[in-house]
């Protein structure tokens, strides 16, 4: 007989469904909150160890060591986007995609293009691709000894990526595009809707921020699944707060969803503008000075990662490139996974990547 049976106020009013089990759980989570702290408290991220090889102004060159032997003599280089940190991409050590290709014997370098200042409003998508990645990428050529290196690109990043490597095909030995948007013309996101010039004055957001400020493009992101990022997000912290594995992946997520930085004042108004108003990079009429991007200059081998559940690129805004460029060696996979999950989703990191590694080897020298 159970304890609820046994117990006359239970016999008298009945026992709830679960109750006793529910509130064992309760209980339990109560109790684990002082190490839920702890483990909010100790979270640390983008833990691979590296060494700062290059800065520039904000910018700096992660160089990223590993015990396991180099494989491969073309380096690669990964840049993310200019809003959010790039340790998302090397996460925890069981959700790093810098380790996935660190693991298969790649040398591998990442962008940081660190936190614009007031004094940086001026720069543009100009600055960011013909000067900051231009030294980056000869920077990583003169280090490696090779002519050519490997180029990753992360949404905004693999856009700008796309712009460098369409000028500089003659450095880029193999181009990865990562959840990365390039034709606009579907305008079906909600961000296509709010950046739409009949709803978002650009001009006047940066003529009076001066940068596009961290707290509204954070606020902006997180309305676009409001009830995932408000409600069903710490549902799901609650029925799981006491498993470990689940906490320490959960509050590296937070770290790194709250480390949102500006985006540098012209650099925003150009990329909205041209980008997402007028469309002007796949129709190949995007200028970066006076220098006109052809996409169809890219001739080495493309493979193109995009994410099925993606609310924030969504496929129709990347699978077009490889219909722009000129490689014959192109290839695109479309994974089902959201846009951050495409990085750091377990399922991505035990079949995506190994098979991103593959595509990559097989088009990298030897050492």
């Amino acid at each position: 007989m159970s304890t609820a049976t046994q117990n006359p106020f239970f016999s008298t009013l009945g026992t709830p469904p679960n109750f006793i089990r529910d509130v064992q759980a309760f209980t339990a989570r109560m109790a684990a909150m002082p190490r839920v702290m702890e483990i909010a408290q100790n979270v640390k991220v983008g833990t691979t160890p590296h060494e700062v090889t290059h800065s520039e102004d904000r910018l700096r060159v992660l160089h990223y060591q590993s015990d396991v032997e180099k494989a491969h003599r073309t380096p690669l280089l990964i840049a993310f986007a200019l809003v959010n940190r790039p340790y998302i991409l090397d996460l925890l050590p069981h959700k790093s995609v810098v380790r996935q290709f660190l693991n298969r014997g790649f040398d591998v370098y990442l962008i940081d293009w660190g936190v614009p200042t007031a004094n940086d409003r001026h720069l543009t998508l100009e600055n960011y691709v013909e000067r900051y990645m231009h030294n980056v990428v000869n920077h990583v050529r003169k280090r490696s000894g090779e002519d050519q290196i490997s180029l990753m690109g992360y949404c905004m990043g693999g856009t700008l990526c796309a712009m460098y490597t369409s000028l500089h095909q003659d450095l880029i030995r193999n181009f990865i595009l990562m959840a990365a948007p390039i034709d606009w013309s579907d305008r079906e996101s909600l961000l296509s809707v709010w950046t739409d010039e009949k709803n978002f004055d650009v001009d006047k957001m940066i003529d009076v921020f001066g940068n596009a400020p961290p707290s509204w493009l954070q606020s902006s992101f997180a309305m676009l699944k409001p009830v995932t990022n408000f409600m069903e997000k710490y549902v799901g912290f609650y029925e799981r707060m006491t498993d470990e594995t689940f906490l320490e992946e959960f509050f590296a997520m937070e770290t790194w969803a709250n480390d949102n930085i500006p985006v540098a004042g012209e650099t925003f108004r150009q990329f909205v503008k041209d980008c997402y108003q007028k469309n002007l990079l796949v129709q190949g009429k995007l200028m970066l000075g006076k220098k006109r991007i052809d996409l169809s200059k890219i001739e080495c081998p493309v493979l193109n990662l995009v994410a099925s559940r993606d609310h924030l690129v969504p496929c129709g805004q990347s699978l077009p490139f490889n219909d722009c460029v000129g490689s014959t060696d192109r290839k695109a996979i479309n994974f089902p996974a959201g846009h951050i999950g495409l990085a750091v989703g377990g399922k991505a990191q035990r079949e995506l990547w190994p098979k991103v590694c593959d595509w990559l080897a097989e088009r990298s020298d030897e050492v």
